[in-house]
């Protein structure tokens, strides 16, 4: 995906999740955080950030935040990005084979997944969750505790039980990373869960991403390690 009008600036503070003020050209600005997780270890007073001029209208904030740099490390941000970057993974062949359908939100049942995928007269069940934390280039999620995250791989163990592939595919937001693990020490359910997803026979992929301030594209699978 291609972002346009990119600039830099630096990171201020974060009054609260969705907001934050950054340094611009030499001006303070308030600019809308497309990510409402903690991101505490990214969004530190000075860092380098990477913002897009908005030009929809009667915006409050003109600007929102896509990427930061941490240490030689640069992450992007936007919590919006791994949805769209895996739907162009997808399209180009690099899924699975024989794709027929890829369709965005699609419901089943009282659930609502990220993507509906028919491939090799295979129906498959995609969700989709975008990671920023790292540590030592080992990748972990969640930032913070997510029941709704709880809820969509329960929601998956169901799909699988009625005959249906099901992923949980957890989107890298940086380059060149160790492995995948569930943060057991912020939400131990949501690790739980994510084994028990395995178990029940839900596929757990993790990918990396090429990531510039203007651009996030998908570039390799990433070990899982539950």
């Amino acid at each position: 995906m291609q972002y346009k009008t990119i600039v830099p600036g630096r990171f201020i503070d974060r009054p609260n999740r969705f907001i934050a003020h950054v340094e611009i050209d030499g001006r303070a600005q308030t600019v809308h955080v497309k990510n409402t997780g903690r991101c505490r270890e990214l969004l530190v007073p000075g860092a380098t950030v990477y913002v897009q001029h908005s030009d929809a209208p009667n915006r409050k904030t003109a600007w929102d935040l896509i990427a930061v740099e941490k240490g030689e490390r640069l992450i992007n941000m936007d919590a919006q990005a791994p949805n769209k970057v895996f739907g162009e993974w997808v399209q180009a062949g690099n899924f699975l084979p024989n794709l027929t359908l890829l369709r965005p939100e699609t419901r089943y049942g009282d659930s609502r997944f990220d993507f509906y995928v028919e491939a090799g007269g295979e129906k498959h069940f995609v969700e989709v969750k975008g990671v920023t934390l790292e540590q030592d280039g080992v990748v972990r999620f969640p930032d913070a505790p997510t029941e709704r995250g709880v809820k969509h791989l329960e929601e998956l163990m169901r799909a699988r039980q009625d005959g249906y592939e099901c992923w949980v595919c957890f989107v890298v937001q940086m380059s060149d990373v160790r492995h995948f693990e569930p943060n057991d020490a912020t939400h131990p359910q949501f690790g739980d869960a994510l084994r028990r997803a395995a178990k029940a026979g839900v596929h757990i992929l993790a990918l990396d991403c090429t990531v510039t301030a203007e651009t996030l594209a998908i570039n390799r699978e990433i070990a899982v390690r539950l």
